[in-house]
């Protein structure tokens, strides 16, 4: 996908505005909504709530997304292979949420072989853990002997969870999360699970590529619906695996 297409003009926002509105996705001439504001938690929930999320390098401003197409997860149609099935079974997992978001968070900043600086620089990190304070932020995490070996980490808002990121330093941790994830949302009652982009990673997983279009009128439905959700659950729902 090109996030920086030609004759993209994104709207300037100001750092002591927060009240600010965002511009409407579908009248963005392309990926890149807004530049500029702040990573406060009321401009962040506000992006959120309109399809839009930050992403940028260090040098950068903030950068403001809302890509098309978008990335999404049904969770009913999580795909768990056979051989995740077996891995599952056969490997001494313990899954966690919510227990350590710092080290997810920190995990997923770590340096990976064949990539660039993180975007979770040090203020994105700040951000996203006053979001987590807030209960809008929330972890996933997956251990081998009281070991953080995987996990994700992103937003929750009605019915949607937006996914950030996510990582893996064993086979499997972090698909056993997005397993995970899906497996509590569905029983809880979340209509979607916002990936942001399509990776072959997450298209192994059931995650498929919809236009924005359609995706905001679903996060229109799902922004304000009421769900149960328990965040506090230490150990995966009977029939997961």
């Amino acid at each position: 996908m090109q996030l920086r297409p030609e004759g993209v003009r994104p709207v300037l926002l100001q750092c002591h505005d927060r009240l600010a509105p965002f511009p409407d996705p579908e009248q963005a001439d392309g990926n890149l909504v807004a530049i500029g504001g702040d990573l406060s938690r009321e401009r962040l929930l506000l992006a959120y709530a309109h399809g839009i999320f930050p992403w940028f390098g260090e040098e950068d401003p903030i950068l403001w997304w809302s890509p098309d197409p978008r990335g999404i997860l049904e969770p009913p149609a999580i795909h768990v292979s056979r051989s995740l099935r077996k891995s599952a079974r056969n490997r001494d997992w313990q899954y966690r949420m919510d227990s350590n978001f710092a080290g997810v968070i920190d995990a997923c900043a770590a340096p990976r072989p064949g990539q660039g600086d993180t975007w979770i620089t040090p203020a994105v990190r700040a951000a996203y853990l006053d979001l987590f304070a807030a209960g809008a932020a929330h972890s996933i995490e997956v251990y081998q002997q009281d070991r953080l070996v995987g996990g994700l980490y992103g937003v929750a808002l009605g019915g949607l969870f937006f996914g950030e990121s996510m990582f893996s330093r064993v086979p499997d941790a972090s698909r056993l999360a997005l397993v995970l994830l899906a497996r509590h949302l569905q029983h809880w009652g979340f209509g979607l699970i916002d990936t942001q982009f399509i990776t072959p990673h997450l298209q192994s997983m059931g995650a498929r590529e919809t236009p924005r279009r359609d995706f905001l009128r679903a996060l229109a439905d799902l922004r304000t619906q009421h769900t149960q959700a328990d965040w506090n659950i230490s150990l995966p729902l009977p029939g997961m695996f």
